[in-house]
Parts: C-alpha cells; sequence; structure tokens
C-alpha cells in the first residue's frame, strides 16, 4: 500500500496541511484541505506527479471536519463523481447544520465569554467557514471504529481518537504499524482539545482533554513505528513524544489550578491570564484550552466548579496539592 503525503496550503496560522493519497484500488484521499484556490492547485499538481487526477479518486476519508481538513470535500466528490465521503459521525464541521451557532454560543455563556467577545468570535466564525463548503449528512458514509478500510493489497484499521474534536478518527496500517493521526498527534505542537458541544448531550461541553488522553494511550498501544500528522514532519519516536505530550499537559494543568483564586474565576478569565496576548482566533483556541484543563481537574477533584448567573465558577479544591 502506498501512502504519498501532500502538503497543502492553507490560510490559518498553523500553516500547510498534509493530506495522504492512498495509490491502490479504491483510490482514496485521507483529509483534502482549505477551500481555497492555492490548496486545490497544489493538490492537482502533486495529483499529477503521482499520476493521479481527481477523477480517479474514490473514497474521501476525513480524520475530523475543520476546514483546513475537510474544505474541498465536497468540490472533489463532485469532481470525481463516484467518490464516497467517509467521516465520523460525532463530527459536525463539514454538515450543512454546521453553522448552528447557538450550541456553541452557549457553552461560551457558561466559560465566562463576554457578550463583546462573543460578538467577535461570531465574526470570525462566519470567516473561516467560509473554507469549506458544507455536506449533507446523506452524503456520508459513517467511519466506525475498529472498521477496516480494504485496498487491493491490505487495510487501515479505523480507530476513533476523539480529543482535538469529538470525531476525530486516525488510520492505523498494522502489517508495519504506520499511522496516519490528523490533528491528534503533531510533532511539535500539543493539539488544542477544541471547544465542542458534547455528540450525545448537546447542552454539556464535550470532555476533551480526558478524552484525548485516552486517545493518545490507545494509539501508543499499537507501538507506531511511524504516525503521519495533519500539520509538521512525521513522527518516528512516538514513545517521546508519547511522554513529552503528558509533561506538558501535567505542567499546563499546575498552571491552570495555580491561576485560579480563592473566589474562584471562569474559564474565560483564566484564559486571559494564561495567554495574555492571545487575539482573533487564539482567543477562542485559550478559552477552549482553559476549559478543558478545568474539566479534567475538576474530574480528579482538583478544582470545584459551581454555576452561577449560568456561568461556571471553578475554584482550588483541597485535592489540588495531591
Amino acid at each position: 500500500m502506498k501512502i504519498v503525503p501532500i502538503s497543502l496550503p492553507t490560510p490559518f496560522y498553523i500553516g500547510p496541511v498534509n493530506v495522504y493519497l492512498i495509490k491502490e484500488d479504491p483510490v482514496t484521499l485521507i483529509d483534502t484541505g482549505p477551500k481555497t484556490k492555492e490548496a486545490i492547485e497544489t493538490l492537482r499538481t502533486a495529483l499529477r506527479s503521482a499520476n493521479v487526477t481527481v477523477s480517479d479518486i474514490r473514497r474521501i476519508v476525513l480524520t475530523h471536519a475543520h476546514e483546513d481538513h475537510c474544505g474541498l470535500a465536497r468540490a472533489l466528490r463532485d469532481e470525481a463523481k463516484d467518490a464516497e465521503i467517509f467521516v465520523h459521525n460525532w463530527e459536525t464541521g463539514h454538515r450543512v447544520g454546521r453553522f448552528e451557532y447557538e450550541e456553541h454560543r452557549q457553552l461560551l455563556v457558561r466559560a465566562g465569554v463576554p457578550a463583546d467577545e462573543l460578538a467577535l468570535m461570531r465574526k470570525l466564525y462566519e470567516g473561516v467557514r467560509q473554507f469549506a463548503d458544507a455536506i449533507e449528512d446523506d452524503h456520508c458514509v459513517d467511519l466506525i471504529d475498529e472498521a477496516e478500510l480494504e485496498f487491493e493489497t491490505g487495510s487501515l484499521r479505523v480507530i476513533h481518537t476523539p480529543g482535538h474534536t469529538p470525531g476525530s478518527c486516525s488510520f492505523v496500517r498494522e502489517g508495519d504499524r504506520t499511522i496516519i493521526a490528523g490533528d491528534c498527534i503533531l510533532k511539535r505542537v500539543t493539539p488544542n482539545p477544541v471547544l465542542s458541544p458534547d455528540p450525545i448531550d448537546t447542552s454539556r461541553r464535550f470532555k476533551s482533554l480526558a478524552e484525548y488522553l485516552v486517545s493518545l494511550a490507545r494509539l501508543r498501544s499499537f507501538a507506531p513505528t511511524l504516525v503521519l500528522g495533519g500539520h509538521g514532519d512525521a513522527v518516528r519516536d512516538y514513545e517521546e513524544l508519547f511522554n513529552r505530550y503528558l509533561r506538558a499537559i501535567r505542567e499546563r494543568q499546575a498552571t491552570v489550578i495555580g491561576l485560579l483564586p480563592k473566589q474562584g474565576a471562569t474559564a474565560w478569565e483564566v484564559s486571559r491570564a494564561m495567554f495574555p496576548g492571545a487575539d482573533n482566533v487564539h482567543r477562542f483556541l485559550a478559552v477552549s484550552e482553559a476549559a478543558a484543563h478545568l474539566d479534567y481537574a475538576a474530574s480528579e477533584g482538583k478544582v470545584a466548579v459551581e454555576t452561577s448567573d449560568g456561568r461556571e465558577i471553578y475554584r482550588p479544591s483541597g485535592g489540588a496539592n495531591r
């Protein structure tokens, strides 16, 4: 099975995105890049270099549904005509209904985000969504955990790896323990546990950090020799990166708990103390990170949480010193 990495430009701070061509019947593209002229032109050039055209693609598989990973999915499907789009059913970023901002707004209100900041985040949201075409649910095939994506000479095993998003998936070639991991594993940065509604109960916040730690351990169980991420270089020493991630998460936990005053604070207030210089979309990512760490600390009894005037207030608890 030949896996061809392709780097595509994006308009986002993270920089280029990696997508992966599986050059074997049925020809499959894992992730697509954003809906920009630069990305589609670069993709066409890369496909030609691999002696493949868009019309040869039969499957479009999404690791998750952020615009830099799913933006071209509908356009490629339409051009390829017979291509199917595969995505986990806990993902929402690609769907027609993804523009239901209200669920996210309520979660941000509970996290303590002020009204003027909510208005700015809404504008940013509207700006980002232009880089992906929405797709009807009935035009997608569900990715099922532990299922196999079959190819002519092998298969990729689907591994549901929630954390960065609720429906993030990775794909394991067990013969040589290669993993295509999307944004679950990135060599130079720790992926952000993006604030998302829980897919089972959308009135609740998805416990992204706790789920992410489980996902990291699950991928570790495969003893991967090579991890191909959504951005940056491949990872060839997963064990070293796994332990580096754990150290970074423990350090961030200590920082978050240390920032809580006795009278308590919201996730928004903690995020502003942690990242005072954050601007634009980074303010949303900052409050996502703060909320994720506070949720995890609360689950371990290290902080206490109560709701006051519709906002969640976190305070240090006796378990913070354990």
